[in-house]
């Protein structure tokens, strides 16, 4: 058996609300494809590298499932007692404690010498189900529900989690990114130091922001016309030379550098290392 290139959700802002779709929580974890064959079990990256050693106890309990052979796709979590995963205790547990991982498997695309690939996702998760039952262990399941979509990113987004994967009932399995496969991302707002600005004819204008001194990436500025006026104010009178630690790619293009004192509360996609799909709600601009 060989390594497979998964199949990837797009991104969209909303999620769809047609009962032709599966619902599931969007773990934040590293993609992960379980391999079982003659010669054991192994893991893979989403890109193909063998991780069998970081995560050889997934691997012992892959060889105990009642299978001859099997490919199974899905999430390496570092879970908190509640289930929620943690992405930030995934390096220590890789290292240190690689039995408190856990492994969510939520699509299977072979299994004993059958391709599942082409069967509806409706069944694939039944066979998957009936192979990792009853999933209480260090493989688990990805649990779904059909339809509702606005309801389950509604609870999602209640307990604090990074967003779903939405994936049509009847699609097949087919690698790479794909219509059939959605995410949609909760927000998040937050209030974070406003560095600079990029203002360009035609162009939305843009602040450029920073966290604890560190740029963290570009929000569009949306707010009232008295408040940008007040903003553009403060600009000309503190402009000051680039802070170190901006990347290239974001200084380019004409970028107005502002001295400390100006907060703004920020609207972003929730789990991203940067901003993404950012909107400036409101500043706080100290006189």
């Amino acid at each position: 058996m060989k390594f497979i290139k998964p199949q990837e959700p797009r991104l969209v802002l909303e999620p769809p609300v047609s009962d032709d779709w599966l619902h599931e929580i969007k773990y934040d974890g590293f993609r992960v494809q379980l391999i079982l064959d003659w010669a054991g079990a192994r893991t893979f990256t989403k890109n193909g590298h063998d991780w069998s050693k970081r995560f050889w106890p997934v691997v012992n309990a892959a060889e105990k499932l009642p299978a001859n052979s099997f490919i199974i796709d899905g999430e390496m979590i570092a879970p908190e007692p509640d289930g929620r995963p943690n992405f930030h205790q995934m390096h220590s547990r890789m290292t240190w404690n690689a039995e408190l991982l856990a492994f969510v498997a939520f699509d299977i695309l072979h299994k004993d010498g059958q391709d599942l690939r082409g069967l509806p996702a409706i069944e694939r998760k039944a066979v998957l189900w009936d192979l990792v039952k009853p999933a209480d262990g260090i493989i688990q399941y990805s649990q779904h529900v059909e339809g509702g979509g606005a309801e389950f990113l509604a609870a999602v987004d209640e307990m604090n989690l990074e967003g779903m994967v939405s994936k049509r009932r009847g699609s097949p399995y087919r690698s790479g990114e794909s219509d059939a496969w959605v995410k949609t991302k909760c927000w998040d707002v937050d209030d974070l130091d406003l560095i600079g600005v990029k203002r360009q004819s035609g162009k939305q204008t843009e602040g450029l922001f920073a966290r604890d001194g560190k740029y963290v990436g570009k929000a569009v500025i949306a707010t009232t016309r008295a408040i940008k006026e007040r903003l553009w104010q403060r600009i000309e009178r503190d402009r000051t030379a680039q802070p170190a630690g901006i990347p290239t790619a974001a200084a380019d293009g004409g970028v107005e550098w502002v001295k400390p004192g100006i907060k703004a509360r920020v609207r972003h996609l929730r789990g991203e290392p940067k901003l993404r799909h950012a909107s400036v709600q409101d500043f706080q601009v100290q006189d």
